[in-house]
Parts: structure tokens; C-alpha cells; sequence
């Protein structure tokens, strides 16, 4: 009986969280389904009396939302790719082999992860002035995949570590190098770490603001996450609905990939607890 009552208290306090977190979105969808007349009753009814998708339909075929969307799907999918391609060696290099100090090394990633960006926004800039990399995608997308890095190598070492030695050290014995070994064995097997690492890492560049916010003046390279920011902050009542269907369309594109390779994703974190 005490197990189950546990599960029970563990269910509902799970439910109390999913009401906790849920509560925004129903209250964005509720307003990006009104008419501007609805706006004005405010929080006095939750289901619109009319609802309509005429808000969502006016956001998708605005230009300059597309052009938002596509720059933040472009920064977030380069930046998780550019996470994962230099956490791989490092990662490996963790998992595989035996130096002096690799603990400290692997807490010292993990610190940097803790780090938030808004402490290296003012040098950032700075720097980027200097060199002339201001207003350039490419330079969002070398930071983005820095940020993730840190992550994506500790995901990647629990990937790594769950393959067995055995099978690498078969491969070395037929006269595979390293590399081979690697790119012909380690990472097919480690598809499920790969795709944990990317999505988490897109997810993460997908709603980061502040890079962007400082990186890129122009208008016409801002990732959705600014560009929303930048609508709010000239938002009338009339328009609130028009704001609201934006978020929500915002948010779509990181849940479908969550969702999609959600059984990637949880079989890459168990991997290391499940391992012999």
C-alpha cells in the first residue's frame, strides 16, 4: 500500500506540474482564437464566444514572419549541428581514454554549462565589434553551437559509454585507425546520443534571445524569439490576439521535433544507467 500510495502522490504532484506549465498555453490559445471585440473581456471568459483562425492565418502569411521563422529554424538547426560536431571528439576522447585529470575536465564542462549568457553578453559584443562580426548569421551560430557544446558532450560520454569496448577493439585488431573505428562504428551506434544531443541543443537555440538580441541589428535577420519581442513592445489591445498566435506558432516547431524523436531522446538518457 505504501508504494502505491507514493505512486499516487507522485502522479498527482507530476499532474500539479503539468496543470502549472499548461496553464499559459491555454490561456495563449484562448486568446489567439478571439476577435479583437473579445480581447476586452479579458480573463471574464476563457473559450472564445466566436473563435476563429483568422489571427493564425494573417501571422502565416506575413513575409516578415516567414523570414523570422526560417532564421530561427536556420540558427537553431546549425547551431545544434555545430554543438554536436565538437562535442563528438571531445566526448570520445572522455569515454574511451584514460589521462590525468579527465574527472576535473568533465566537471569543468559542466560548470561552463552553468553559466549563463548574459555574463559574457558586454565582452561578447565587444569582441565580435572588433572583428567585424557583427550583423553576420555565421557568428550566431558559432556561439549558439559553443553554448551547447558543454551538454552535448555529456550526453554524448553516456552514448559512448553504453557501446561495448569489445567492439571497437575487434575493429583496431583488423587494422581500423581511430577514425574508422569512429565514424564507421562508434557513431552509427550512438545514433540515438546524436539525435538527443541535436534536439536539446535546437530546442535551447531555438528560444535563446539574448545572442541574437545583441549580435543582429537588422530586422531582417532576427531569429522569431527577437522579432516577437520586438512586436510586443509596440502591441495595442486591438492587436493582442495577432501576438498571442504568434507565440503559438513560435513554439510549434521546437515541440514537433521533441515529439518526434522523443524515443531517441529517452533512450539516449538511460543508456548509461541500463549499460551490462
Amino acid at each position: 500500500m505504501s508504494g502505491r500510495a507514493g505512486d499516487v502522490l507522485t502522479y498527482a504532484g507530476l499532474g500539479l506540474l503539468a496543470v502549472f506549465f499548461a496553464t499559459p498555453f491555454v490561456w495563449l490559445t484562448s486568446l489567439a482564437l478571439r476577435t479583437p471585440a473579445e480581447i476586452y473581456l479579458g480573463a471574464a471568459r476563457l473559450i472564445p464566444e466566436a473563435p476563429t483562425l483568422d489571427n493564425f492565418a494573417r501571422i502565416l502569411s506575413d513575409p516578415a514572419f516567414l523570414i523570422y521563422l526560417w532564421n530561427g529554424l536556420k540558427l537553431s538547426t546549425l547551431g545544434g549541428a555545430l554543438a554536436v560536431a565538437l562535442a563528438v571528439p571531445a566526448a570520445y576522447a572522455c569515454s574511451r581514454l584514460d589521462f590525468r585529470g579527465k574527472g576535473a575536465v568533465l566537471v569543468g564542462i559542466l560548470a561552463v554549462q552553468m553559466i549563463s549568457p548574459l555574463v559574457i553578453l558586454v565582452p561578447l559584443y565587444r569582441w565580435m565589434e572588433a572583428l567585424g562580426l557583427l550583423n553576420l548569421h555565421a557568428s550566431v551560430v558559432a556561439i549558439y553551437g559553443a553554448l551547447g557544446m558543454p551538454l552535448a558532450v555529456w550526453l554524448l560520454k553516456v552514448a559512448f559509454d553504453a557501446i561495448p569496448r569489445e567492439i571497437e577493439e575487434v575493429a583496431i585488431v583488423d587494422g581500423a585507425s581511430r577514425w574508422q573505428v569512429l565514424t564507421r562504428i562508434t557513431l552509427p551506434l550512438a545514433r540515438p546520443g546524436l539525435a538527443s544531443a541535436f534536439v536539446l541543443a535546437m530546442v535551447m537555440n531555438w528560444s535563446q534571445f539574448l545572442v541574437p538580441f545583441i549580435l543582429l541589428e537588422r530586422d531582417a535577420d532576427w531569429p522569431i524569439s527577437v522579432a516577437i519581442f520586438s512586436f510586443a513592445g509596440s502591441v495595442s489591445a486591438s492587436t493582442t490576439q495577432l501576438l498571442a498566435a504568434a507565440c503559438l506558432v513560435a513554439v510549434v516547431p521546437a515541440v514537433l521535433v521533441f515529439v518526434a524523436l522523443q524515443r531517441m531522446i529517452v533512450s539516449a538518457l538511460i543508456a548509461g544507467a541500463v549499460k551490462g
